[in-house]
């Protein structure tokens, strides 16, 4: 069906996964594409299908995740921000709307995106962290978490880091950055920015790495992971919790690399939790 004759409006979303079953629509349970797609239709007054950028797991939570949608309403961007937001329940918030072209594809038109993942490295479990950050209370040498990182970066066959039942046509993707840095002395800060992440690839990235600071694997086994091309050579699935979608890019937006540009992302979070909060 051709939309020619209506707008497409692309929203940046913020949300708390953690009272979701994901992104996507499933019968029987709750998910946040159910509740945008509601509000949206109240508003419009017609059923309306949004496009997202990911497709984020149960859990997982967003600061940055993109949606597009066609619309003939006479409502201007802001309308429809204001609106959402009105509309919408507290752990979601639109962040920003405008009008985009027709050609627009939250999710094909996007040429990488960033991830975040937290992990709380204390003795001590956190009573307010505990569902934003995975705890582990043995120490991580973060060295050894530097060192492994560097060999995810560049384009390989990610097989091994993704999950078990995945069914996509191929497994390759490009790592612009894959990074770890530490934050108030305990919050383990992994970034990753990429042309595109498998199912849990992230989250099998940073158990792996995790296990690599504990000492449990050597600093040099990542590219015989990665050569190996399964998922039992690779460490466990973080849970989702310390999850986050942080930005999505599309052309003509930086999206750093070997160039003089850098990463914008990285440095605007470099270290920094999602709330702007580090327990001492």
């Amino acid at each position: 069906m051709g939309h020619q004759h209506e707008k497409n409006i692309k929203l940046v979303i913020e949300y708390d996964g953690g009272g979701y079953h994901g992104w996507q629509r499933q019968r029987g349970v709750l998910t946040i594409q159910e509740v945008v797609e509601s509000r949206l239709a109240i508003m419009l007054g017609r059923d309306v299908c949004v496009r997202a950028a990911g497709r984020t797991d149960a859990g997982v939570h967003a600061l940055g995740q993109v949606v597009n949608f066609y619309t003939s309403a006479r409502l201007t961007p802001e309308d429809v921000q204001r609106g959402m937001n009105s509309l919408l329940p507290e752990d979601i918030v639109v962040k920003s709307a405008e009008e985009v072209p027709t050609s627009f594809h939250a999710r094909y038109s996007a040429v990488c995106k960033c991830y975040r993942y937290y992990v709380l490295n204390r003795h001590l479990p956190s009573a307010l962290w505990r569902r934003y950050a995975w705890h582990v209370p043995y120490k991580l040498d973060i060295s050894r978490i530097e060192h492994a990182l560097g060999a995810l970066e560049g384009t390989h066959d990610f097989s091994s880091f993704r999950a078990s039942r995945s069914s996509v046509r191929s497994s390759v993707r490009t790592l612009y950055h894959a990074r770890c840095c530490v934050s108030g002395g305990e919050l383990l800060v992994f970034s990753f920015l990429g042309d595109g992440f498998l199912r849990h690839m992230v989250r099998i990235m940073v158990g792996t790495m995790v296990e690599v600071g504990m000492g449990k694997r050597g600093v040099d086994e990542i590219p015989y992971i990665i050569e190996a091309r399964e998922r039992s050579r690779a460490g466990i699935t973080a849970p989702a919790h310390g999850l986050y979608l942080v930005d999505v890019r599309y052309e003509g937006e930086r999206k750093g690399g070997d160039g003089e540009d850098g990463d914008e992302t990285f440095e605007k979070g470099n270290g920094y939790p999602p709330f702007g909060y580090v327990e001492h």
